[in-house]
């Protein structure tokens, strides 16, 4: 009896460092802040409801409050600040647990501002898909561009000089969106002022949006969130 339950117990201390050291191989919890982990765990937990249609990226998502542009009250903010693909990719299984309707994805000017190249962001954006295609392939996906940047404000400079990374990724993510059969829609060309940058109307810091920008934006979508 007593050696029966010595070997039980080695046998789970084993079996817990074998998985410590597999979640540290896989996750560099380093690379994310306190408040993306606290989100990730609010949506692992979350209770599901029919029919949902998930907004989800970074902080430019994660600012704007979906219900009240949108009107509709199906809409859940998935987006967290500072995220990029890598990251989306970790938390995936929460948004795809809940076989929403409609999936509405922007993501990636973070990438670019870790100086990740256009081919190392566009391919994990295909896994980002292809999970999404295996893991609900009901949804109806909406890759939608990444929005302009504009360098003249002086801030957020990581990610306000890759005006022309953001434009040769946007032309990635439209095929990609032919290749899987999602709608792409094109906000950067919404947006974009005569010299391809982010108007002030929209931007305080270059990066992140006003009322303006994000009033655009759901004027853009309204017709695809119905």
């Amino acid at each position: 009896m007593k050696k029966s339950l010595i070997l039980s117990i080695i046998g789970l201390l084993t079996l817990s460092a074998s998985y410590g050291q597999q979640t540290t191989d896989v996750v560099d919890s380093s690379k994310y802040s306190a408040y993306w982990w606290h989100s990730k765990d609010m949506y692992d937990h979350l209770p599901d409801s029919k029919n949902e249609i998930v907004f989800l990226g970074n902080s430019i998502t994660d600012g704007a409050e979906w219900f009240e542009l949108l009107g509709n009250k199906r809409c859940r903010n998935r987006g967290i600040s500072a995220d990029v693909t890598e990251g989306v990719l970790l938390r995936l299984d929460a948004v795809t647990k809940l076989q929403p309707a409609k999936i509405f994805i922007m993501i990636g000017v973070n990438d670019l501002s870790r100086n990740m190249t256009v081919d190392e962001i566009t391919a994990n954006y295909r896994t980002i898909l292809k999970r999404i295609g295996t893991e609900s392939p009901r949804t109806a996906v909406y890759v939608e561009s990444v929005l302009p940047v504009n360098p003249a404000t002086g801030m957020a400079r990581n990610h306000t000089d890759k005006t022309e990374l953001i434009m040769e990724l946007n032309g990635r993510l439209k095929a990609l969106a032919s290749e899987f059969g999602h709608t792409y829609i094109d906000l950067f060309s919404v947006m974009a002022d005569s010299n391809n940058h982010l108007p002030r109307k929209c931007s305080i810091d270059g990066l992140h949006l006003s009322y303006e920008g994000y009033r655009l934006w759901a004027e853009t979508i309204r017709e695809f969130v119905k």
